[in-house]
């Protein structure tokens, strides 16, 4: 059996601004969220979202783990209790949402998802804003030939590894 430690829980914001605990397998070591505050200078996103392409945090299972989003999986149990679904933008920490604008707040609209439409089309390459804007066309655009489309873009998308950091 999987220890407790091999789990990260995380509080992220679901629909309409509802906090939620994550759950994704570990792909960072233990003090990893303190020492985030060390690395906030190194951010390589322009917008509120963190992320580094060799962030150091990360360990050497975890980077296999997230390159192939086998670290996301236990969201699985996040869709079976409604706090997310399959699809959808991807839940944002507090700290993120306190920097929206009313225009990143549309995100929210939704419940977030394990994929979504900014996921498949280029995932932590593309630049904050232009993930609100793909969540939001997502959003206005709702329809199940988009819902089919992602989820047969997510399985190449996952598989390549692309953008995935």
């Amino acid at each position: 059996m999987l220890e407790e430690k091999s789990f990260f829980k995380q509080q992220r914001v679901g629909k309409n601004g509802i906090p939620f605990q994550i759950l994704k397998f570990r792909s960072m070591h233990q003090e990893a969220e303190f020492e985030k505050k060390q690395l906030v200078s190194e951010n390589e996103s322009n917008g509120p979202a963190f992320k580094m392409k060799n962030d150091p945090r990360i360990t050497r299972i975890g980077k296999l783990l997230r390159k192939y989003s086998l670290d996301e999986l236990p969201q699985l149990i996040n869709v079976w209790k409604g706090e997310m679904s399959l699809i959808g933008p991807r839940p944002p920490l507090p700290s993120e949402v306190a920097l929206y604008t009313n225009y990143h707040w549309r995100r929210m609209d939704v419940l977030p998802g394990m994929t979504g439409l900014w996921q498949v089309s280029g995932r932590s390459d593309l630049a904050f804003d232009q993930w609100v804007d793909l969540d939001i066309y997502y959003i206005e655009r709702w329809s199940i030939g988009l819902e089919m489309k992602i989820i047969f873009k997510t399985i190449p998308a996952v598989v390549k590894g692309t953008g995935a950091y």
